[in-house]
């Protein structure tokens, strides 16, 4: 099978319900589907295509700062496909790429089991909250869920610092 484009890895993603797509020099462009790593293609990335991906997709201020950093981190919307988020590192002296399929559905803090202390301390007046965990634990998830019952519920100001912003 030959080799397909961003645009259509990112559709074959959502039609299959995958969770990330991943790009390395050497390697074909893969996706996780349903915990099962896939090959998109026979052909493996050559040396400076991904490169080419990911500067398509930054504009003029992300490539200066990836140029100046180890990676970038950004997300990307797709009309018809959804929100995605991206992260481009280097390794080997070679751009590679992860790209997350964000959900659509914002399920309530109910659904996600979270615990009412939560709920509490989400609609007090004031304060700061620290929401951490690793890659795919559902800090995202929760905390949108979490902003979506204080707009319900209360009044007043909510910021959020994230990076990337989701």
């Amino acid at each position: 099978m030959a080799q397909i484009s961003f645009e259509e890895a990112l559709k074959i993603l959502c039609d299959k319900e995958g969770s990330d797509l991943y790009y390395s020099t050497g390697a074909p462009p893969s996706a996780k589907i349903f915990g099962v790593l896939s090959p998109f293609s026979d052909e493996t990335m050559k040396p400076g295509e991904i490169e080419v991906i990911a500067n398509s997709i930054m504009d003029d201020e992300q490539r200066l700062q990836f140029k100046a950093s180890p990676e970038m981190n950004m997300a990307i919307s797709r009309p018809g496909l959804g929100r995605f988020r991206v992260n481009i590192f280097r390794q080997r002296n070679q751009v590679s790429m992860v790209i997350r399929r964000l959900g659509t559905d914002l399920p309530n803090y109910k659904e996600l089991g979270l615990p009412p202390v939560l709920m509490q301390l989400i609609s007090q007046k004031r304060g700061l909250i620290l929401f951490v965990g690793g890659t795919g634990s559902g800090k995202s998830t929760s905390l949108a869920a979490l902003i979506d019952y204080r707009n319900e519920n209360t009044q007043g100001h909510i910021i959020t610092i994230e990076d990337p912003v989701e």
